[in-house]
This record gives C-alpha cells, sequence and structure tokens, in this order.
C-alpha cells in the first residue's frame, strides 16, 4: 500500500500556496540512519483483522469515488493506528478531494505522531494559512524556519508562496516581518520581507529591504531582478539604469541580462535589446532560443542579413517550432523582395501554429504574381481545424478578393462566412471593412456596433466606426467621440493617431489634426497615414513638404489606391 504524499497534491490543493522545499535531517541521513529513525516513530502495534478492514474499505471507497467514507475511515484508523504513515495516507486523500477541514485535522494528527516532518508541518500550515488563520500558523512557520539541520534561507525563499493566498495582505505582512526579525543578517529574510511589503503595496518598504538583501550578498541575481522591477514600477529608466550598472559590475549574471533586454524591448530601445541577446549568444552559442531573440530582433531593426543568419542558426540548433522559425525567414525574403524564396519558405511550414499563416502568406504572394485565381483555389483547399483557423481563411480569401478589386465578392464572401461562424468578431470586422468600401455604411455600422457590443474594450472597433462615420455622415462630433475613446483604449495606435488627426481636420482644427497625424506618421510611414498628411499640409500651403510626403510614399508603396487617388486630386 502506497502510504506517500506526493508534492503535487498539495500544490492541487493549495494553488499558489506550495510546500517549502527543506532540506530535512531525514533527507541527508544515510539508509540505514533514516531507516532507523522512521522506525522509532512507527508504533509496534498488530495488524487486526478490523483494521485490514478498514483499510480495504477505505481504499475500495477511493476507488468508487466515495471520497467522503475514505477519509472518514482514514482519519478513524490514524486515531487508532497511531501510525503517522496513515495519519499522511488520511491528509492526502482529504487534500485529493479538497476538503480542507478533514485534511487540517488528519495533519495535525500527522505532526502530532511525528513532530519532527517537515512535509506534516508544511501542510498544517499552509493549510491554517488558507483559512486565514495566521497566528496559528506562526509557530509552525517558525519551527520550518527554524531549520532543524535545514536551510533556512530556502525556507525563507518558499514563504511567501505560502501565504501568498491569505487575504490579508498587511497581516501577512506584519507575520513575514515578524518571523524574519532573529534573522537579520540573512539575505533571504529581507528577500521575504520585501515580498510580502510588496503584495501589501508598501513599495517603499518592498525597495529597502530588497537592497538590504543585495547588500547582503551582491552578487545574488534574483535579488537584483526583483529591485530592478520595483523600480520599474516608479520609473523604468531607473530600473535599466539599475540593470546597466548591475551588469557592469556582473557581466556574467545572464539572468539580469535577460530581463534587462526584456524591459529595453518594452521600451521600444531595439538596439540595445539586440547588443544584450547578442552578447547572450556570444556566451551561449548553442542557446537557439536566443538566435530566435537576435532574429526578430534584426527584423525590427530592419538588418534583415543578420535576422536571417539568426534564423538559420537557431534550425541548425534544432529550435523546438522549426515552422515558426521558417515563417519568420519567409518574412525576411519578403521585406528583402525576394519574393520566390519567400514562398519557399513558406510552403515548407507544414504544421504548428504557424502553418495557416503561413499558406495564407504564400496565396497573397502568389495572388501578387497575377495568379489571384490559383491563390484562391489554394486557400480553398487547405484544412481548418478549428474556427479560427477557418475564420483566417474567410478573410484571407476575402483579402485576395478585395485586392483584386473585387469588393462585392469580398463582401458576399464574408457574408458566407458569418452564416457558418455567427457573430465572429474577426469576421465582422473585416465584413464592416468590405461594406465601408461598397457604399453600405449602414450595413458597416451594424457590424461594427455589434462587434462593440461583443468586445466592448476593442479600440480598433471604435476607430473603425469612428472613421467610416466621418468619412461617409456628417456626424463629425460622433466620429470623434468614438475615435477618443479607441485613443484612450489604444493611446500609442499609429492608426487610431492617424484617424483622430483626420477628424479633427475634418471638422476645421487643422492645427490639432496637423499635431495627430504627424506623430502617427512618426511611428508608421503608412501610406494612407501619408496621403492625410500631405492633405493637411497641402491645405495649410505647405505643398513642398506634402509632395515630398507623398512621392516618398509612393516610392515605398507604389500603386496604393488611398495614395494615388489624395495626388491626383491635388497635383494637376
Amino acid at each position: 500500500m502506497n502510504l506517500k504524499i506526493p508534492g503535487a497534491l498539495l500544490l492541487l490543493f493549495l494553488g499558489a500556496c506550495a510546500q517549502i522545499p527543506t532540506k530535512t535531517n531525514v533527507e541527508t541521513r544515510k539508509p540505514d540512519e533514516q531507516s532507523d529513525a522512521q522506525k522509532s516513530k512507527i508504533p509496534n502495534q498488530e495488524l487486526t483483522s478490523p483494521m485490514l478492514f478498514d483499510f480495504l474499505l477505505a481504499e475500495t471507497a477511493l476507488q468508487r469515488g466515495d471520497q467522503d467514507i475514505a477519509i472518514r475511515t482514514y482519519l478513524k484508523l490514524a486515531r487508532v493506528t497511531h501510525d503517522p504513515r496513515v495519519a499522511q495516507r488520511a491528509t492526502e486523500v482529504a487534500l485529493q478531494s479538497r476538503q480542507a477541514a478533514p485534511a487540517l485535522e488528519a495533519a495535525k494528527i500527522w505532526i502530532g505522531l511525528d513532530p519532527d516532518s517537515i512535509p506534516g508541518r508544511q501542510t498544517v500550515a499552509a493549510l491554517l494559512v488558507n483559512a486565514g488563520k495566521l497566528e496559528e500558523a506562526r509557530p509552525h512557520l517558525e519551527k520550518l524556519l527554524a531549520g532543524e539541520g535545514g536551510s533556512v534561507g530556502e525556507a525563507f525563499m518558499q514563504l511567501n508562496s505560502l501565504l501568498v493566498r491569505s487575504a490579508n495582505k498587511n497581516a501577512t505582512f506584519e507575520l513575514v516581518k515578524q518571523l524574519a526579525e532573529p534573522y537579520s543578517n540573512l539575505p533571504e529574510a529581507h528577500f521575504a520581507v520585501s515580498q510580502a511589503a510588496w503584495f501589501a503595496d508598501q513599495f517603499d518598504v518592498a525597495l529597502a529591504e530588497m537592497k538590504q538583501a543585495l547588500a547582503l550578498r551582491p552578487d545574488w541575481e534574483i535579488a537584483a531582478i526583483y529591485q530592478g522591477r520595483i523600480l520599474a514600477r516608479t520609473s523604468e529608466a531607473s530600473a535599466l539604469a539599475f540593470y546597466e550598472d548591475y551588469l557592469k559590475r556582473y557581466p556574467k549574471a545572464n539572468d539580469t541580462r535577460i530581463t534587462y533586454a526584456r524591459l529595453l524591448l518594452a521600451e521600444r530601445n531595439y538596439t540595445k535589446a539586440r547588443e544584450q541577446f547578442q552578447r547572450l549568444l556570444a556566451e551561449n552559442p548553442g542557446n537557439a532560443d536566443v538566435a530566435v531573440a537576435v532574429g526578430l530582433l534584426s527584423m525590427e531593426l530592419r538588418d534583415y542579413e543578420v535576422a536571417e543568419s539568426n534564423f538559420k542558426k537557431a534550425l541548425e540548433l534544432d529550435y523546438r517550432d522549426p515552422g515558426m522559425v521558417r515563417f519568420y525567414l519567409g518574412g525576411v525574403y519578403e521585406k528583402t523582395n525576394d519574393i520566390d524564396t519567400a514562398m519557399e519558405s513558406y510552403r515548407s511550414v507544414t504544421s504548428g501554429a504557424q502553418y495557416i499563416p503561413a499558406q495564407i502568406k504564400y496565396a497573397i504572394l502568389l495572388s501578387r504574381k497575377g495568379r489571384t485565381e490559383e491563390a484562391v483555389h489554394y486557400l480553398q483547399r487547405l484544412p481548418a481545424a478549428n474556427e479560427q483557423q477557418q475564420a483566417q481563411l474567410i478573410i484571407a480569401e476575402a483579402q485576395l478578393l478585395r485586392e483584386a478589386k473585387a469588393y462585392q465578392k469580398s463582401y458576399q464572401l464574408l457574408s458566407k462566412g458569418l452564416e457558418k461562424l455567427p457573430d465572429y468578431p474577426d469576421l465582422l470586422y473585416d465584413r464592416a471593412l468590405a461594406a465601408e468600401r461598397i457604399g453600405k455604411t449602414e450595413s458597416m455600422e451594424r457590424d461594427l456596433r455589434k462587434l462593440i457590443e461583443l468586445k466592448p474594450d476593442n479600440a480598433h472597433a471604435y476607430n473603425a466606426l469612428g472613421y467610416g462615420l466621418a468619412e461617409h455622415t456628417n456626424r463629425l462630433k460622433e466620429a470623434l467621440e468614438l475615435i477618443e475613446k479607441a485613443i484612450r483604449l489604444s493611446p500609442n495606435d499609429p492608426y487610431i493617431m492617424d484617424s483622430l488627426g483626420w477628424v479633427h481636420y475634418r471638422l476645421g482644427n487643422f492645427n490639432q489634426g496637423l499635431s495627430y497625424l504627424r506623430q502617427a506618421f512618426s511611428m508608421n510611414p503608412d501610406p494612407e497615414i501619408a496621403a492625410h498628411l500631405g492633405e493637411v499640409l497641402w491645405m495649410q500651403g505647405v505643398t513642398d513638404e506634402a509632395k515630398e510626403i507623398w512621392q516618398a510614399a509612393l516610392k515605398d508603396h507604389p500603386g496604393n489606391e488611398a495614395l494615388l487617388s489624395t495626388m491626383k486630386r491635388f497635383i494637376k
């Protein structure tokens, strides 16, 4: 009979309330000594017929799914046998059944019979914390931290995961602070106090305690990483400066370097982020994940040669998702106008999350070679594994039709798609855009309002509706309100910024409109944004700059309809 309590059961029952994985005397004893220690706590008691019957009853009840009988029977056996192994089994069964009260009762019997059991005491402490009984949990936590030959530092590192489920974060902070008082020279104690302070929203204390932890152990990476995160709450610049200084002192701190690089990414400082990943790659040449990160950053920086070499390196290193890397390589070749190689790369993706997106990319490039009908048939033959892929294929086919100027067919296809997938958000959005293109303003508005009803935080739905109303109705104030709502939801979106500038221009607010359009264009020199910016500049008499912007955009995007039609209206 298996009388061990798996650690996974506690995790299952307590979620984030994990056990404290301390090393115990039992773990470090030699096998013979461990056996003697265990034997001294096991009663020398005969297994009677009633006991055997109860064991069989409990296990049979478990197999039949009757946890209540199993728990009651094992609790009875634990009291009768005075065997800590039986109390442990009773605890296990109660935890499996997510029954906190009998689990706590059984665990208390367990440590009553075996006071030195670290797992037993961890279980009691966790269950008491989960029940909000922090004061009752305190002596158990103090005993665990005392170590009895184990690692006090390790216990402190796990303390907050044990206490995280407590609803009263301030009381938890006070408890951790008191538990840490006898260990003022232990960096892990200050780390634990810092974490508890963070959860209690006492951020100044959190920073001060983490600084103290790092002062006691200056090369401790985890403390450095958390200090940076605390600083980033109020000043990402301060966090970046801290990481940069720390890495000068400890250049081998790779985990800190990764954290620093990710923060640089969040700040859109792609050049410095790539430098950090390249350094990591130089020190870890066999790390395919870092090679992919360098490749992606190089794409962002339009350094396609470096991107290509790193993606190929990742494939050589057997990156876990080769389809994703081949998809990225297709993007590199597309950006460098090597269309045939891009198509070959997309076609080489035969499985994984990027399979359908890669095939869609292939079809789009095939269509742009003048083989639209073949591209449409290619998409129609692709198998869709789920609704999301089904919608992706419909939207892609509609795009091919739109690019071929078959706007009515595109609208009809999306309408048929919505018959199969009613109220599917992406299909509603695309049909609204298709409706706007063929002058069905009421249909556009209906679909976008439905989308807003389904997804009230969808910034692009508000933006599309506001822009559509500004273009096709005289409801300009309503359009402005919708676009302002969109910009609040997504303040750094250049397309929404463009719409905001355009509607201000339509309202006669030329200077305000120009300011927003310049911001949008600086974020993304999209040809339609260029068309809008050039028009506003032209209307304000700045015709030379307008022409320069249009000509530069036309060079990068020859044949763009919005750009060409705008230029035709103004340049005679």
